[in-house]
């Protein structure tokens, strides 16, 4: 008997969903009222609108369900490796209790119970002394954190700073500790620019003809110039690029809050002479939906991720500033 194979036929790709039109409203409605927006203001728009914002919204962001991946969501083993970072700075601070672990971009607390778990499963006595702060906009996602601690036993970890809760909502109190931030730089919102004819000009964005469309004009502020200069870059005719200036205010409220201890930021990035080298000509802002990737910011606006690479020298030379000592640059898979 002669058995052929049959044909596994893959399913149709899932519809992407249409734009949220509310918030594709609010934000035309801004600039047919004041004119021409920054990017960056777009982006803040676009992911944290405190009603229609992509990080607002009840369905799933990060996860196999939702948009993307993070290292979290891919595999436990992630979260059992930063216990055991955890476990060594907590005897380096000489074993305080609590030792506070404030995280931001806590999204449902998947990083969190995979850190918890492998505490546990190595006997380590951190576990005890730990006190876990998630830092997350909205409270209904502050409740999800909570409700997961709690289905696995860790309810009595979980400590909720009212003053540092929400993210950018100021340092809340001093804390030792470390505080993580897990794909939590690449989404803060970013300028973009393009250099054409030896000038530096900025992407704003307008509304023509029924569309978001980007439009080139004089830098919104010096500070643009200032950061590309600082650092020497030297930009090819027709380079685009992005720029975090709320970086520094990040950088410098962490500072604030900690007492003694670490700050560990895992990301996408690339110091800055790669980051705006000839490699990427285009920039490094993507966005992601369904477990897509595309190139085009006012596609599907308010129901897609938007993220930018992270511009290394500008978080080191801000954590310098903020009176932080840099302990190391690594890779995640050496890390």
């Amino acid at each position: 008997m002669e058995i052929t194979p049959g044909l596994r036929r893959s399913a149709p790709p899932e519809p992407l969903p249409e734009a949220d039109e509310v918030l594709v409203g609010r934000i035309r409605d801004e600039i047919l009222g004041h004119g021409p927006i920054t990017f960056a203001r777009f982006m803040e728009l676009a992911l944290y609108d405190p009603e229609h914002g992509y990080y607002r919204a009840v369905e799933a962001r990060p996860g196999r369900a939702g948009d993307f991946l993070t290292a979290p969501e891919t595999h436990p083993v992630f979260g059992r490796v930063l216990a055991g970072v955890l476990d060594e700075m907590w005897r380096v601070l000489e074993r305080p209790d609590p030792f506070t672990l404030r995280e931001y971009g806590a999204g449902s607390g998947t990083l969190a119970l995979a850190i918890l778990d492998g505490l546990r499963a190595d006997g380590s006595a951190l576990l005890e002394a730990l006190r876990y702060e998630p830092v997350e906009i909205g409270e209904r996602r502050r409740d999800e954190v909570a409700t997961r601690l709690a289905e696995a036993g860790f309810v009595d970890r979980l400590a909720i700073d009212e003053a540092a809760a929400g993210a950018g909502a100021g340092p809340g109190r001093r804390l030792s500790g470390c505080i993580v931030a897990n794909e939590f730089l690449d989404a803060l919102p970013v300028h973009r620019f393009e250099w054409h004819a030896g000038e530096l000009r900025e992407l704003y964005v307008d509304w023509r003809d029924g569309r978001f469309v980007d439009l080139a004009g004089r830098p919104s502020t010096p500070a643009l110039a200032e950061r590309l200069a600082a650092k020497g870059v030297e930009l090819a005719e027709g380079q685009r690029g992005e720029i975090c200036l709320t970086l520094d205010a990040w950088v410098a409220e962490v500072a604030a809050t900690l007492e003694r201890g670490f700050v560990l930021v895992i990301d996408y990035g690339h110091p800055a002479a790669e980051l705006y080298g000839p490699a990427r000509r285009e920039g490094t802002l993507r966005a992601y939906i369904r477990h897509r990737v595309g190139a085009d910011p006012y596609a599907h606006v308010g129901r897609q991720d938007l993220t930018a690479h992270v511009d290394i020298t500008a978080v080191q030379r801000a954590t310098e500033r903020a009176g932080l000592d840099t302990l190391g640059v690594t890779t995640q898979a050496e890390f």
